[in-house]
């Protein structure tokens, strides 16, 4: 295993993949102005569209229901979803939100890992388990790999980033190399390394080049957190409700969730300070190929370390 890496990010660094929901909660916290009725009402159908209770809620005592706020950790899933492509879960991040000290740790999960997955004989990279059973697989899966409990989800369709660099007007982000487009957006393009300005479909390439960067996945890990981070910040300043409704409506389309509205506005009052105080931990692992297959082979030790890390973290007083 390597060494262990983990980094502070402060408030304009805090904003990970898959923190696409937080734009609904800015826009709660921000419907405090002129036309605070008609986005909180927007945001209210929204909610509605987007939630998707797992089967086993309704035999849960989920936490966010409870009188005392508690630490809570939720699963974040990446999908690349297409036309009659369901797709796998690429990015698996686990959300542990810690009330008492408004902190949150995210720990990444490498979407190769090799896993047993429950009900399946064999191993599996993790990412299938989304694609074998649904998001209650995928939520199984990591609860028994890390032997934690995984209260909710949040599900995003990463095919709609798109769609939501365009409806804030594209970000701006900071590209450390220098590459040319695999043909996700136009081959051959070349996105220069510094500051570069990305609309919709530039995005979708920025996010998605892998075989050109060193650092393989990990690297497009980093481009994705710098293309959400950035499309949150536009987000939380926006004031036009055409802008709002138009995110709303990419929200509508592409995320899914266990949320309910009523859980999301807990967040917003009980943990918001959390995404202040973030800490990232990527679960480690080596990469090896065996029959065929590249794996990333995460010991046992490093699934007990992760584990520890979890519990303890959601103890923290």
């Amino acid at each position: 295993m390597g060494a262990m890496y983990v980094k502070h990010k402060r408030k304009s660094k805090a904003k990970r993949i898959l923190l696409i929901v937080g734009i609904i909660f800015a826009i709660l916290i921000l419907g405090t102005g002129g036309f605070a009725y008609y986005v909180y009402h927007s945001i209210h159908k929204t909610a509605d569209k987007v939630y998707k209770p797992l089967k086993n809620d309704k035999n849960k005592d989920l936490p966010l229901k409870k009188q005392t706020a508690p630490s809570i950790n939720i699963l974040l899933l990446g999908v690349d979803e297409r036309p009659h492509d369901k797709g796998r879960s690429d990015t698996m991040i686990v959300a542990t939100l810690n009330p008492k000290t408004q902190k949150m740790l995210m720990t990444s999960i490498p979407r190769d890992t090799r896993v047993q997955i429950p009900g399946r004989n064999g191993h599996s990279k993790i990412n299938a388990a989304y694609a074998y059973g649904n998001e209650e697989l995928a939520v199984e899966t990591v609860e028994k790999i890390f032997n934690i409990d995984i209260s909710y989800y949040v599900k995003v369709n990463m095919e709609g980033l798109r769609d939501l660099v365009d409806a804030v007007g594209g970000v701006t982000v900071n590209n450390d190399i220098t590459w040319a487009d695999e043909g996700f957006y136009k081959k051959g393009y070349v996105y220069k390394k510094g500051e570069i300005f990305l609309d919709g479909p530039k995005a979708i390439g920025y996010v998605r080049m892998r075989h050109k960067d060193p650092r393989g996945d990990f690297g497009r890990n980093l481009r994705q957190r710098q293309v959400i981070e950035a499309v949150l910040e536009k987000g939380m300043h926006l004031s036009s409700v055409t802008n709002m409704q138009r995110i709303l409506n990419v929200l509508g389309d592409n995320v899914s969730t266990n949320l309910s509205f009523d859980d999301m506005k807990r967040l917003v009052t009980d943990y918001r300070g959390a995404a202040n105080h973030i800490t990232d931990y990527e679960t480690k692992g080596t990469p090896k190929y065996m029959d065929g297959v590249s794996w990333v082979i995460v010991e046992d030790q490093e699934f007990q370390h992760v584990h520890d890390l979890i519990v303890n973290f959601a103890n923290e007083k």
